[in-house]
């Protein structure tokens, strides 16, 4: 089973995202902020994916990706941003910081989401 990472402070959309990776067969494990997320991270867990948002409370989603990248254990997580912010800034700094893939909430459909998540992690 593939190892999800979802940090999403938002309540409605980690539920409805948790429940529908779910029930594709992927095993989420959920964090509401970027220090939960981090714990997470070091608690040796294998993780397959990591879905993070950027505006998170205490920790936001770029300074995760920041100590992600200092850190061997996780520097090769791959990741997936998706925020509200949509600013080609925040997406070239979400890329620069190695996310592999940035998607704006307001125009990303939960559907199309899933389906990429499950290409992505390589369950059909």
């Amino acid at each position: 089973m593939k190892n999800v990472l979802l940090v999403e402070d938002d309540k409605f959309l980690s539920t409805l995202l948790k429940n529908r990776l779910e029930k594709e067969g992927l095993n989420v494990m959920y964090a509401q902020d970027g220090e939960k997320a981090l714990e997470i991270l070091r608690s040796g867990e294998k993780l397959d994916l990591v879905l993070l948002d950027v505006i998170l409370p205490k920790k936001n989603g770029f300074e995760v990706l920041e100590e992600m990248q200092q850190d061997p254990r996780f520097k090769d997580v791959p990741t997936i941003i998706i925020s509200n912010l949509g600013q080609d800034s925040d997406v070239a700094r979400g890329k620069d910081l190695g996310a592999i893939e940035y998607y704006i909430k307001a125009q990303t459909s939960i559907d199309d989401l899933v389906v990429q998540i499950k290409n992505f992690v390589g369950v059909a």
